[in-house]
């Protein structure tokens, strides 16, 4: 029953219509239209999956160093602090023990890797759902090009405000290589190469900024 569910949802992606977005040039004035996949940019489904792969994400960034000494890591405590019998103290073994001052600990955390990998049809579908609701929204700014005069700082802010984005994050294909350079320092806005873009940096930021081709080359990333 799930996999005839999962061919009727392939076949319902496949029929989506392609949508249209605004084409705009460096200065936020519309220049014409461009199409993209409605597979891609025109998705509607489980908002779960979005949780699923943000959760993910989290999950596999954290260090996973965190911990804390037992009573077998705990220097000294070799030698029992007192005889066993005759004290009128309760029985010790070892100044290690965790009902001790400076012993042990019980079931503290210890080095672990928390990092885990969900599906890839569903890491593929949660990439698509983020990428239409920033299209739905009206959140995807779709330029024909990021090409600047010089690879700087200041020329790539104005840009970018040009555009009327505030926080925004850009995606650059393989032949805005320089726009990666003269933004990366921008604190509002983040960078990210095509390959490296993902569920959580599509949240996380108002704006997503793109050029058509990048958009293109992404429809056909995804849709393989």
């Amino acid at each position: 029953m799930d996999g005839a569910g999962d061919e009727m949802g392939e076949e319902a992606a496949e029929k989506i219509e392609p949508i249209k977005v605004p084409l705009y040039s460096s200065g936020r004035q519309q220049v014409g239209e461009t199409e993209l996949a409605g597979a891609v940019f025109g998705r509607e489904g489980n908002s779960g999956l979005l949780h699923e792969a943000v959760r993910m994400q989290l999950a596999n960034r954290r260090a996973g160093t965190a911990a804390t000494k037992t009573r077998g890591l705990i220097s000294g405590g070799g030698r029992k602090p007192w005889r066993q019998k005759g004290t009128g103290r309760a029985r010790a073994g070892s100044t290690r023990s965790p009902l001790w001052r400076h012993g042990g600990t019980i079931f503290g955390p210890m080095p672990r890797d928390y990092s885990y990998r969900m599906p890839k049809k569903a890491w593929r579908q949660a990439l698509c759902l983020a990428l239409s609701d920033r299209a739905r929204n009206g959140k995807l700014v779709v330029v024909n090009s990021l090409g600047l005069p010089e690879a700087k700082t200041k020329l790539a802010k104005e840009f970018l405000q040009g555009l009327g984005v505030a926080h925004a994050l850009v995606v650059v294909g393989e032949s805005e290589e320089g726009f990666i350079r003269a933004a990366r320092n921008l604190a509002a806005h983040k960078v990210l190469r095509l390959a490296g873009l993902n569920v959580y940096d599509l949240l996380n930021y108002d704006e997503l900024v793109m050029t058509e081709q990048s958009a293109q080359s992404l429809a056909r990333r995804l849709e393989a």
